[in-house]
């Protein structure tokens, strides 16, 4: 719970290095949240807690997508290769799993070591 909590703390930082562990704890507690709110949405006949959590997380999302691609060394621009239909989501899906540069890189310390002390 604490990935998910520190994501949020930093909801708005763009600049950094993440782990993978710390993206991929942070978006599968928010599909899991997303999924249960989709539920109780479906029980009350509404979609507007699904609505709201989407527009609460998306720059957190943002945030900490732009950092995992930092910790990949690549610029957080590469987002933008999502919107090409299909091969642009696979692309993405590689590059946020891929191991991040050991050592410093142009975006900061390597945040394995960092949490190593």
């Amino acid at each position: 719970m604490h990935w998910y909590v520190d994501v949020l703390k930093k909801y708005a930082v763009f600049g950094g290095r993440a782990r993978r562990q710390e993206y991929w704890m942070f978006t599968l507690f928010s599909v899991i949240v997303s999924i249960v709110l989709a539920i109780i949405d479906a029980v009350i006949g509404s979609s507007i807690l699904g609505i709201i959590y989407s527009l609460a997380v998306l720059l957190p999302s943002l945030g900490v997508a732009v950092r995992r691609l930092h910790d990949t060394d690549r610029s957080g621009w590469w987002l933008l290769i999502a919107l090409v239909p299909l091969i642009g989501a696979i692309v993405l899906i590689v590059f946020l799993a891929s191991e991040g540069k050991r050592g410093p890189n142009q975006y900061g310390p390597d945040p394995k070591t960092a949490d190593a002390f």
